[in-house]
């Protein structure tokens, strides 16, 4: 569908060192929203496969958890998912694994074989619940992998200058102290998934970043608390979609 052809940046390619076969991607507010809210935002979603040379994908009804999914059946786009998870993994090549997020952390994993993924969509609940050491952990026992064998992206998402937390010590236990400024009131969120990540047995020089904070960069991306505060309103308002698979 030559119709489709769309420039950065809209979407945000990346790619792990050598797997070439493996396909990541980031859409930003100028893609427009992902989530199913109306027509408009149906037709994108009905788009991305022919646009980025996929068959079909998973979506979850996401809910700031630390579930897995292992090998799960595709979901319509035209559809809610019936899937209530945070993280996907799949060895089906052709399906991509999809998350949705407006400042919660898009992470994505590939197996240095080129033959397993998985998507995980971590907030700071799921930062909590450990969900990016769990994922990993989960993976890997999924299809017998060694965790050094994993590399990880993490997203845009909220950059440890915007992530304020003004009850840190009422939703925070006090093992998370070490990643809160209590003179600023702020979480470095992305050095705390690093962590995680690395506490589950991937290697620090296979963790990457895309180092951009989604409240702070409102002019590119959906987020949900500049949607709180008032600062994105109408078609400004949405969610961007990471997802990864395997051609």
């Amino acid at each position: 569908k030559p119709e489709l052809a769309i420039k950065l940046p809209a979407l945000l390619p990346f790619r792990f060192p050598g797997l070439d076969n493996i396909r990541c991607y980031f859409t930003t507010g100028l893609y427009g929203n992902i989530r199913l809210d109306d027509e408009a935002a149906l037709a994108r979603r009905q788009d991305l496969p022919f646009l980025l040379g996929f068959s079909n994908w998973t979506e979850m009804s996401q809910v700031h958890g630390n579930t897995l999914l292992v090998n799960p059946e595709a979901t319509a786009p035209e559809l809610s998912s019936p899937l209530e998870a945070d993280g996907c993994c799949t060895d089906r090549r052709g399906q991509a694994m999809l998350v949705k997020s407006a400042d919660c952390q898009p992470i994505l994993l590939a197996h240095k074989s080129g033959k397993y993924i998985a998507a995980l969509h971590v907030g700071w609940r799921g930062n909590v619940l450990n969900f990016p050491g769990q994922g990993v952990r989960d993976f890997c026992v999924a299809y017998d992998l060694a965790p050094e064998d994993v590399m990880a992206v993490r997203g845009p998402s909220l950059g440890p200058g915007a992530a304020e937390f003004v009850n840190f010590t009422r939703e925070w236990p006090p093992e998370f102290s070490p990643w809160f400024n209590f003179g600023t009131r702020r979480m470095d969120l992305w050095s705390l998934t690093r962590q995680q990540l690395q506490n589950a047995g991937i290697k620090r020089e296979h963790i990457y970043g895309l180092d951009m904070c989604t409240f702070t960069m409102q002019q590119l991306f959906f987020s949900y608390r500049a949607e709180q505060a008032g600062l994105q309103t109408g078609d400004k308002v949405g969610r961007q979609a990471a997802l990864i698979y395997m051609k």
